[in-house]
Parts: structure tokens; sequence; C-alpha cells
């Protein structure tokens, strides 16, 4: 289980530079709100590890889903990262394989990430287990899930361990691997542990609690320390 931490600047990446994988996204900007080209490209050059960045939480817009997608492909990201704010598994497939198309015909070596919502029920968006299964069918590498709406309610309180267990297990025998992310706390790591999937992903608990904050790297060693 790797751990990835969502730095929003350069500064703050130097921060998060002991996690296993950086990702590059602005908070500001949405749950997977993306960042500058720029900024993708200075913390590539900067962290001896992969960088992921986040493009945005997406409506059914295909076209623009993919042109950004290229775009953190050729800034430097190794996982490029959408969310699908939006229901349709069909609809799903056809953003996921626009994605997929965009990063993998010029870069087949960069992994795609298919990003779906624990709290898609008051969101009104595709369940994480669809949205799985079209990005399996679109030909991306891992599936995701985060919490679309943040207010502090972690993705643990939409979907209990077992269920997230089962939505891993799936993801293997799709060829996926697994990403789980939304307002985890270190209380949380102990359940991730036995869910065990290839991804957890964090920026609130390495901030203290509060993801509009900033992070701190005692917690991020903390993190890792707790996971290994």
């Amino acid at each position: 289980m790797r751990l990835l931490v969502s730095p929003s600047s350069i500064e703050e990446a130097r921060s998060a530079l002991a996690a296993d994988i950086i990702d590059v996204k602005k908070p500001s900007e949405g749950s997977l709100g993306a960042n500058f080209p720029w900024v993708i490209r200075a913390i590539k050059e900067m962290a001896e590890k992969p960088v992921s960045a986040a493009i945005g939480d997406f409506d059914y817009k295909p076209g623009c889903a993919s042109l950004a997608a290229y775009g953190a492909a050729c800034a430097g990201a190794d996982f490029i990262k959408v969310g699908l704010m939006f229901d349709g598994r069909d609809r799903a497939f056809d953003l996921a394989r626009a994605v997929v198309r965009a990063v993998k015909d010029d870069f087949p070596e960069k992994t795609v990430v298919i990003a779906a919502y624990s709290d898609y029920e008051r969101l009104g968006t595709i369940s994480p287990f669809a949205a799985a299964e079209a990005a399996a069918e679109a030909g991306a590498d891992i599936a995701m899930i985060d919490t679309g709406m943040k207010d502090g309610k972690s993705t643990f309180e939409f979907m209990d361990a077992d269920t997230l267990a089962s939505y891993t297990e799936e993801n293997r025998s799709l060829g996926l691997a697994t990403a789980l992310a939304g307002s985890l706390k270190f209380e949380d790591l102990s359940a991730l542990k036995i869910i065990d999937p290839e991804i957890i992903g964090v920026r609130g608990m390495v901030c203290g609690g509060d993801r509009s904050c900033v992070i701190r790297p005692e917690l991020v060693e903390k993190a890792l320390a707790m996971i290994r």
C-alpha cells in the first residue's frame, strides 16, 4: 500500500517529499481540482518519485477532459487522475476512453486513474462500482474513490469497510488497481491496511485535520510509519 499526498503548491510539495506519490491538485477548485501545468512540471523536477496530477471533477465533457489529461501528461505527471462528476455508465466509458486515448497514444507508460465518489448518492453521480467497470473497459489502470463534497465527512461515512474491501477485490478481478481517498483520518489506517488498496490518498490527515491548512512533514512521516 503506497501513500499519496496532495500538496497544493510547489512550496508545500517540499513538505510531502517523503510520500510514495506526490499528487498535484488545487483544492480550492474541487475535490480533484486541477493545478497549473507549470506547477506539475516544477514538482516533477523537484521530486525523485512518481507525480500524480488531478485534472478536475468533470461533467460529461470527454473533449475537455481528454485535452486536460494530455496537458497533464505533457507537463510530466506519471499518474493522470480524472473525477466523474456525472451519472451514466455509457457516458463514464466515453469520457474514460477519451482520457485513456489522450494519454496512452503518446505516453503508454503513464497511468490513468478514473475516480468516482463515495458520496455519489448525495451528489447524483455514478457509483464507484459502475465507474470501475467503465474504467476497466476503457483501458484505465486504477479505479479510485474520493469524496466529492469536501465537508469533513470521510469515505467511511458513506461506504463501510466491507464495501470498500469488495470494491478493491472486484477491481483486481477487472485488472485494475485501487486508490482510496476522501477525508481519511489516522484512525482509518488500521481498516485500510486490512482492505489493502494499492494506494491511499490523503491531504487533510497530514494537514492536522483541515485540508485548507498546510501539509506538515511530521504527519506525512507518521502516516508512512503507520501503514508500513
